[in-house]
């Protein structure tokens, strides 16, 4: 009986205190996985990512150093705008995938960033690919994937995996990779990718004009990593308003500059 008690206590006082969120991390759901947890989290999946090469060809940096730096600086830019709760706990580590038929990024929790060369191709100045940056950077940042899984897996499984059960904690490992985000998490990563650029000299609406390309080559429909809810059409309208209401006054999207860097790719 006392067992059950203790139990029961010690489920109401996680629910207490996760719900009690840094209102930095966005707004929407609680988390029952420490900052620490999300480290962890995200380095299991990377050693999942750097041990499955024939599914994640990752770029050797060694033998494409200039496109790497490059990735970094841009990382950079972003992590110093002074913006990012997280920007000294997190790895905030970059890894370029080559498969040029998908247009993808993702950013597991700790910050380890995958960009696939398919995306990075496709795109045509520096601010979009800053934009989307940004916007993976947030869902790291905003802790949204620990939020999500809290909600997916439920109080035992994440009491299971905080206890240290191995099994549990690689059912939510894989569950990672690939994970769709809910409605209200894309629309704080959307902002957030606005607020980490205002303060940069990029344009800080560069996320919008993913959706404005998509459209200008047919309407095909955006890819996992931006996902059709809410409609694209409301995203670029809420990039551009959020870019107002911010005041950002950054304009450049070094065009030149990212055609260089798409041509040091394979």
């Amino acid at each position: 009986m006392k067992k059950r008690v203790s139990i029961s206590l010690l489920i109401t006082a996680v629910l207490v205190l996760s719900n009690c969120s840094n209102p930095k991390e966005g707004k929407t759901g609680f988390n029952l996985f420490t900052v620490q947890q999300d480290r962890e989290l995200g380095a299991q999946v990377a050693a999942e990512i750097d041990g499955n090469p024939q599914k994640y060809p990752v770029l050797d940096s060694t033998q494409y150093p200039a496109a790497y730096k490059y990735l970094y600086d841009m990382r950079d830019r972003i992590l110093n705008s002074g913006k990012v709760v997280h920007k000294d706990e997190f790895q905030w580590r970059l890894r370029i995938i080559r498969d040029d038929n998908t247009l993808n990024a993702f950013c597991t929790p700790g910050g380890y960033i995958y960009v696939y060369t398919g995306l990075i191709k496709f795109l045509d100045a520096e601010d979009q690919l800053a934009g989307v940056m940004g916007h993976e950077i947030a869902h790291a940042d905003y802790r949204h994937s620990t939020r999500q899984m809290t909600q997916m897996y439920g109080v035992q499984v994440l009491l299971s995996v905080l206890a240290g059960n191995r099994e549990a904690l690689r059912q939510i490992t894989g569950g990672l990779i690939g994970l769709k985000f809910s409605r209200s998490h894309e629309t704080e990563a959307d902002e957030a990718s606005v607020i980490y650029l205002c303060p940069t000299d990029y344009d800080a609406a560069g996320g919008a004009k993913f959706f404005q390309k998509i459209q200008e080559v047919g309407g095909a429909s955006p890819p996992e990593f931006l996902s059709t809810h809410p409609n694209p059409e409301n995203r670029i309208d809420n990039f551009y308003n959020n870019k107002l209401v911010q005041g950002c006054a950054g304009t450049e999207d070094y065009q030149a500059r990212y055609t260089a860097f798409k041509n040091s790719l394979p």
